[in-house]
């Protein structure tokens, strides 16, 4: 079998027809009520009107990128379903945030996550969080999305020799800048409904005809069947301790260690995710919309991590499988190592037919400008309320948030346009990613949960965790000791509030922090629907988790 590489008239017809309604829609919802002047809470809020169903959907938009699409199937390729435990355990953290973070981010009507660092702790440490938030959105986020985008469609629209890689990153930039900038929040959420919907249909067309063409005989449940009867290494949640991607799913650890850190802290502590939350109609509301993203969580795996088996039973060829042309080649550098990030961009480019590319590729796109254009509006809304308006907004004139926010957006867009070319070949990007996010993201999470739930935490205890955490988390990635990086994140976390704790009982002369939580139980109510919908997400993961063990 062949590769048809390329795209057709009719690919290039849907595909256009996607970005026009995508534009269309957000410009539409972008437009000011008549003899209404945009204010912040319109443009980086959507009005606070979002309902539960476009919550959910924004939220897994935002989620799923080229980070997800790509990265994911790369590492699904490489080490199985076991990487699926970031999807699935992020059902369950959906669920802690929703109960517990919400309410309090609700009440203090917060516009951004640094801002709840100056309710709690101070304008300083607010400052100092805000400027590295933003460094993190431009050159980690924002570049990676944009790269592994521009690689992912060089593989499929050209020759996977890099020619294209450069264009298609300007492409896809000025695509999700073209209403993103323009339109705020309400335009990225209300494009996001959309979105997701495609990237979730062309997620299962992907899968399901991957499958089909696993075998000579073809048929979708013959190849399932296929791949799991000579890759069933791939199907165990649980690695073990000889199995050489152990380092990067270290166990047990995945449930009880370092994945709760990098989960909270990006699901609850993340700008660009829980902003969506923030601008629900109502606290009801948005918990409804989290629960609802939870319950898309479990199916993302099914189109993300098993195409990325399939490509490997491919590579692999044991007995019963289709010998497909020049596969070794595809997924063989020139130095004799995997590249494993093929994955998805290559089953794409060889088995969907024309026209159904086109709709593939629009997916594809969707799920890569859903989350650039959440990574840019949330990177404008941290410039524009935690580092303009407190230092450099004249008060006298009329309020210029909105066109600040414009600005920030568009400057830090066309930065990582400038870096994201340089990032190179990276083998497993979803891996890499969280490896190197784990050196810092340890110690902002002790920050948070520390101000959330300890009322003694004071300032100086905050402020020296976070100064105290990255050093730690360097010290233990020092190969001689051999940790894992998730545990080295637990392990940093873990050391972080000894220290928090240590600073703040020895400089506190009160009992409690000045500015300490009073937290009720009847904060963490939560209605029917959302009691309802946990459980049986619980009930699942439970289910999940005992069959693939």
């Amino acid at each position: 079998m062949n590769a048809e590489i390329g795209f057709s008239f009719w690919d290039y017809m849907v595909f256009v027809a996607y970005a026009a309604i995508i534009l269309s829609i957000g410009f539409f919802v972008s437009r000011a009520k008549k003899g209404h002047k945009r204010n912040a809470e319109d443009y980086f809020l959507a009005g606070k009107s979002l309902p539960w169903w476009a919550i959910g959907a924004s939220l897994i938009a935002a989620n799923i990128s080229a980070e997800q699409m790509i990265g994911m199937s790369g590492s699904g390729m490489a080490v199985g379903l076991a990487i699926a435990s970031y999807e699935w355990m992020a059902a369950l953290t959906l669920i802690i945030v929703g109960k517990y973070f919400l309410p309090i981010f609700i009440e203090k009507g917060l516009y951004t996550i640094p801002e709840f660092i100056e309710k709690r702790y101070s304008t300083n440490l607010k400052t100092i969080l805000a400027v590295f938030w933003i460094a993190l959105f431009i050159f980690v986020n924002l570049t990676t999305v944009l790269f592994l985008g521009g690689k992912a469609l060089d593989t499929i629209l050209g020759n996977g020799d890099g020619s294209l890689i450069l264009t298609s990153i300007i492409a896809l930039a000025c695509f999700a800048a073209a209403y993103s900038i323009y339109g705020g929040l309400a335009a990225v959420a209300w494009t996001d409904v959309i979105q997701v919907v495609l990237l979730v249909l062309g997620g299962f067309i992907t899968t399901l005809i991957a499958l089909n063409h696993v075998t000579p005989e073809g048929g979708i449940i013959s190849g399932f069947s296929h791949i799991y009867d000579v890759a069933g290494d791939k199907f165990h949640m649980i690695l073990k301790k000889d199995n050489p991607e152990f380092m990067n799913l270290p166990g047990i650890a995945v449930l009880v260690g370092g994945i709760w850190v990098a989960n909270l802290y990006y699901w609850g502590f993340n700008q660009y995710i829980i902003q969506r939350t923030l601008a629900a109609k109502s606290l009801r509301e948005s918990q409804r919309g989290i629960v609802f993203a939870a319950f898309l969580k479990l199916i993302v795996p099914l189109f993300v991590v098993i195409p990325g088996i399939a490509a490997w039973v491919m590579f692999d060829q044991p007995e019963g499988t289709v010998i497909i042309d020049g596969v070794k080649e595809a997924f063989t550098k020139a130095d004799g190592s995997m590249n494993f990030d093929k994955a998805y961009p290559w089953l794409i480019s060889t088995f969907i037919p024309v026209g159904l590319k086109g709709l593939v590729v629009a997916a594809l796109a969707a799920a890569i400008v859903s989350s650039l254009a959440s990574m840019v509006n949330s990177t404008a809304t941290i410039f524009t309320m935690d580092i303009y308006k407190p230092y450099f907004e004249n008060k006298k004139k009329n309020n210029k948030d909105v066109a600040v926010g414009r600005i920030s957006g568009g400057i830090a867009l066309f930065l990582a346009i400038l870096v994201a070319p340089m990032l190179g070949n990276i083998d497993q990007a979803f891996q890499y990613i969280q490896e190197y996010t784990g050196l810092v993201s340890p110690g902002i999470l002790a920050v948070f949960m520390l101000g959330l739930f300890y009322k003694k935490a004071t300032n100086k205890g905050a402020i020296a965790g976070i100064l105290v955490s990255i050093p730690v988390a360097l010290v233990l990635k020092i190969k001689s000791l051999g940790l894992p990086f998730m545990d080295q994140m637990f392990y940093t976390f873990l050391i972080t509030m000894v220290v928090i704790i240590g600073i703040s009982l020895s400089t506190n002369e009160k009992d409690d922090d000045p500015k300490a939580i009073i937290l009720t139980s009847k904060i963490f109510k939560t209605g029917k629907v959302f009691n309802f919908m946990a459980y049986a997400i619980m009930i699942v993961l439970v289910v999940l988790y005992a069959v693939f063990w």
